[in-house]
């Protein structure tokens, strides 16, 4: 997990989620939530795959502030409905 703010200073978190089933290619994929939220909705970006946690971690853990807010807006965009 990672958590960063927008461009609007608003605070997120970076995850990883892991879909069950037997093939293991691209079973973890990013996702982002409101950070300090009780039960938050969740912003899938499946696109955004890996095969291990591991992998998965370190990719979060280096990945530029600039980028995450990229993919934050492309999940953001996604919706019909207002965040």
């Amino acid at each position: 997990m990672r958590e960063f703010a927008d461009e609007t200073g608003r605070g997120w978190v970076a995850a990883v989620r892991e879909n069950p089933g037997e093939d293991y290619k691209g079973r973890f994929y990013l996702v982002f939530f409101p950070a300090g939220e009780g039960s938050p909705q969740e912003f899938p970006v499946e696109e955004v795959r890996w095969n291990s946690l591991a992998t998965a971690e370190r990719t979060l853990k280096t990945m530029s502030l600039i980028e995450l807010r990229r993919r934050l807006r492309s999940a953001l965009g996604r919706v019909t409905t207002g965040v």
